[in-house]
């Protein structure tokens, strides 16, 4: 069974405007919004506010909690005395540990050096940055609201604030494979995420989603995406660069200076459970995944429906249960050990060990190919080649699993649980 949780994302879905590629749970307010009275938009962020503060209340009490998480949507439009208010109240029923990691998503656009620090106050410690790239052509076609003036004034505050002991880590996100984008163009850009001294980066391919403006360019055509061999070379010179840099690649997407690894970020890749509150929030206090309603019509009707029942989630599925541990897993640079899990999912070893030698005899290829690495009992996917094919690979492994998942009987076992993960270090997150 895993462990009890002792993380936290609190989804706030307000932005001022809904990028091209974003299909997230958000509700966009308009470039003149804010929390503050007289804002456009004050009253609904309170009114959310208030729901969210409700369904915390309602959950089960829990050990005290090791890293939250503001995610959205864009937090920064809170006030710093709302996120003051959450903290505490998360604080008054679960607790709070020493040292606990807390961070906020802050939009480059939506805060000023001030901001920042009345936020440190509060008690965040921890700040991702959607920065996204230091073009402003590129800014422009995802429809952001910020410009590289704006992002290059956020990152010199937040590094100062770290040198001034009031942060201890902040990230920055990147997106890499965007329209026109050629292999030069993403070295610069990499050069000036390291140049800034940001500690971690996390590197996201552009994805298009169904219902998305980007989506309905493809559809007309009116899209020029880079095509698979750029992608995947875009991904080896962020791997080379970054290294080069001294950024470790501890997950397919992150990188990270030693010591600044999101401790939030390995709960959802180690297993472990979390707590998940508001709008479309995704939570997994038992280790199965629950998914909140993405309208605040639904979920405010969730809310008042289900009540302290919608808090508690049933008893993971065995096979499920598996099947999420091999996606999460083998995103991290550790990879898995498969015998173990088999044998948490409740197959007796002899059926264990054949279905380890069916799933080494259908990844033979990638092993050949040293896509897949084996040291000892535990699997791992190659720095870069391997995770650039991570999706390949995954897809095998769930194939795999749909020929054993029938031996599952049992749900997962306490001895092949994962590790307290706030012992040491501990997911979008909704």
């Amino acid at each position: 069974m895993p462990w009890p949780p002792r993380s936290a994302y609190l989804h706030i879905p307000f932005c001022h405007r809904r990028c091209f590629y974003c299909d997230f749970p958000v509700v966009p307010l308009g470039d003149r919004a804010g929390a503050a009275s007289g804002q456009s938009g004050a009253a609904s962020i309170a009114a959310y506010l208030a729901l969210l503060q409700r369904e915390i209340a309602l959950a089960p009490e829990g050990p005290p909690l090791s890293t939250i998480y503001f995610g959205g949507g864009t937090p920064s439009l809170l006030l710093p005395a709302q996120v003051s208010d959450l903290l505490a109240e998360l604080a008054g029923h679960f607790g709070l540990a020493p040292g606990a990691e807390i961070t906020l998503e802050l939009d480059p656009a939506s805060f000023d050096r001030a901001r920042l620090e009345a936020y440190l106050a509060a008690g965040v410690n921890r700040v991702s940055l959607g920065g996204q790239s230091f073009d402003d052509a590129v800014l422009a076609s995802l429809g952001r609201r910020h410009r590289r003036s704006d992002l290059l004034a956020a990152t010199r505050w937040l590094a100062q604030a770290r040198l001034q002991g009031g942060l201890a880590s902040w990230s920055l996100d990147l997106i890499q494979a965007v329209p026109g984008q050629t292999t030069e163009l993403w070295r610069e850009q990499l050069r000036l995420a390291i140049a800034v001294g940001a500690p971690h980066l996390s590197v996201y391919d552009l994805s298009i989603e169904p219902g998305t403006v980007f989506a309905w360019r493809e559809q007309r055509g009116e899209l020029s995406l880079p095509d698979a061999d750029l992608a995947a070379d875009l991904m080896e010179l962020t791997a080379a660069e970054l290294a080069a840099a001294g950024y470790g690649h501890y997950e397919v997407s992150n990188y990270a200076r030693p010591g600044h690894a999101s401790r939030h970020n390995r709960v959802y890749w180690s297993g472990a459970g979390w707590w998940g509150f508001g709008m479309g929030a995704t939570a997994a206090p038992r280790g199965q995944r629950q998914a909140r309603p993405r309208t605040r019509e639904a979920y405010q009707h969730w809310l008042e429906q289900q009540g302290a029942k919608a808090a508690r989630a049933p008893a993971p599925e065995p096979d499920a249960w598996l099947e999420d541990q091999l996606i999460v897993g083998l995103r991290r640079r550790e990879g898995i050990r498969p015998l173990d899990l088999l044998i948490a999912a409740g197959l007796a070893p002899p059926r264990a060990l054949q279905a380890l030698g069916d799933l080494r005899r259908r990844l033979g290829l990638e092993l050949q190919r040293g896509l897949v690495l084996l040291e000892g009992p535990r699997w791992r996917l190659s720095d870069p080649a391997g995770l650039a094919l991570s999706n390949a690979v995954l897809r095998e492994c769930l194939l795999w699993w749909e020929c054993w998942r029938g031996d599952a009987v049992a749900g997962p076992a306490s001895p092949a649980a994962p590790a307290p993960p706030m012992t040491g270090q501990p997911a979008t997150g909704g």
